[in-house]
């Protein structure tokens, strides 16, 4: 077991900076602490069985692949898998995104073709749009991206929320609405240094 230490090490770490992620970001996906990871990578101990077959599967390697010394063969084709598995997560993110934006124009061009005569102009529908997409590349982030980017796309959300409900109400002190923002960002400020200070 001694010997396989190092081994493992060296693949989880091979692997893991092949993604690009941190040990924090690999510990969050698998559940464990990020100094776990680390004293994996280290060889001062080696996950169980059960967290070698989730890094496996995680990695889309086989069990073997990380037990073993030389995997060339391997390792080219676990590359090109990594890079088309991240440019088809990219592309659905991004069709997801779209999707929301045609679900906008479609009501766009019924608003305008259509007789009613409503309240609001029919390009609102375009601002509703944006807390929607920006809620879709939340879920997907979450899911596949970096958590950091996360306080990002939520600070938007907010912003994106606070600009629909200032557009969509008739009020002399309607911008108001916005400062209700200054402390909504300074908490996800606060969160975001709180989460980096913590992994």
């Amino acid at each position: 077991m001694n010997d396989l230490k190092p081994i493992i090490a060296k693949n989880v770490i091979d692997l893991r900076k092949s993604m690009n992620w941190t040990q924090a970001e690999l510990a969050q996906k698998l559940n464990y602490s990020d100094k776990a990871v680390s004293k994996w990578e280290r060889a001062e101990s080696v996950p169980d069985i059960a967290v070698l077959k989730e890094i496996a599967g995680l990695f889309d390697v086989s069990m073997d692949y990380l037990l073993e010394v030389d995997h060339t063969k391997g390792e080219a084709s676990f590359q090109s898998v990594s890079k088309h598995k991240r440019r088809n997560r990219l592309i659905i993110t991004l069709l997801s995104t779209s999707l929301v934006f045609l679900i906008a124009t479609l009501i766009f061009v019924f608003w305008e073709l259509s007789s009613l005569k409503l309240s609001q102009p029919s390009w609102i529908a375009y601002v509703y749009s944006l807390p929607i997409a920006f809620t879709v590349l939340l879920v997907f982030n979450t899911i596949w991206g970096k958590w950091k980017t996360n306080f990002a796309i939520i600070s938007s959300l907010v912003w994106s929320i606070l600009l629909a409900v200032y557009l969509s109400f008739p009020s002399q002190n309607k911008g108001l609405i916005f400062i209700i923002g200054i402390p909504t960002q300074i908490i996800i400020l606060l969160w975001a240094n709180y989460k980096l200070k913590g992994k």
